[in-house]
């Protein structure tokens, strides 16, 4: 297999791509330090590449705390935009194949439909608009590139709404939960072996991918499922959007279409339920 370098290693996905490298015996993979490995370092990313030479680039950095983004615009931007940006132009000059992990918030998701990677974006958060902004960067500075779309991230690593739920469980004896938005939850475990799939695969068709667990739930039914497999006897009330408004909006139904990932890449994607039962079990 092909050297990899990892942008946003000490994050949830960067930690499962170490977890799922080490257990596939993949070690051609490096994550450097996170103070020698800024995105926002131009002449540092530079250093890096040469140092490396890597074949592959996997950038899992992002500004992804959605409500402080519409304060924080500038700060999102950088990250988001000029990150993804700066990270296309080095991948170009090493020619070097850019693997970036972008977002279902890049869509409105007013509309009970499955969305494919030709349907039209219209971000409804600042999150979203900065995560588009470095997918038009990417797409602009670099011929080699896979972007993944992915959604409701969660893993027995870092912060997400499955440690969330297991956590407030152990102090409360009721929950309300939103259950008018609607998508599906994505194991940080299986993205990270699709990832490393498409490298082994190396087949480059390159583009745009939609890349989360197979079925749809909403935030109700998921905490529901949560509480199900661990066995925690707690009470799950359902409450719109409406009942709990957050500073950023978000999409109401942002289910993705998989059928490219699957073909292009001959790639098995497990129904979320399942792929929830492992992470409870890791857990």
């Amino acid at each position: 297999m092909s050297k990899t370098l990892v942008f946003g290693g000490a994050g949830q996905l960067g930690q499962c791509l170490k977890a799922v490298a080490e257990k596939s015996g993949y070690n051609d993979i490096i994550f450097p330090p996170e103070n020698e490995s800024n995105i926002l370092d131009a002449s540092g990313l530079d250093h890096l590449m040469q140092k490396f030479q890597p074949s592959y680039v996997i950038n899992c950095a992002a500004y992804t705390a959605v409500d402080k983004a519409e304060d924080e615009v500038e700060l999102a931007r950088k990250v988001n935009r000029d990150g993804a940006e700066n990270l296309a132009i080095v991948c170009a000059k090493y020619d070097a194949t850019l693997i970036h992990i972008s977002t279902d918030f890049v869509f409105e998701g007013n509309l009970p439909k499955l969305l494919t990677e030709e349907d039209e974006t219209n971000p409804i958060s600042v999150y979203g608009l900065t995560k588009l902004e470095g997918e038009k960067e990417i797409e602009a500075n670099l011929d080699q590139y896979y972007i993944l779309r992915t959604s409701w991230l969660y893993s027995e690593y870092g912060n997400n709404f499955v440690k969330t739920m297991l956590k407030l469980a152990a102090d409360r004896s009721e929950l309300s939960i939103i259950a008018d938005q609607v998508g599906s939850p994505t194991y940080a475990i299986d993205l990270a072996g699709a990832i490393l799939h498409i490298i082994q695969n190396d087949n480059r068709s390159y583009g745009v991918y939609h890349f989360s667990n197979e079925g749809t739930t909403s935030w109700f039914d998921f905490a529901k499922g949560i509480f199900d497999i661990a066995q925690v006897n707690i009470k799950v009330n359902p409450i719109n959007t409406s009942q709990y408004p957050t500073k950023a909006k978000r999409p109401a139904y942002s289910v993705m279409d998989k059928s490219k990932i699957k073909l292009n890449f001959n790639i098995h994607i497990p129904y979320w339920r399942d792929s929830l039962m492992n992470c409870i079990k890791a857990l």
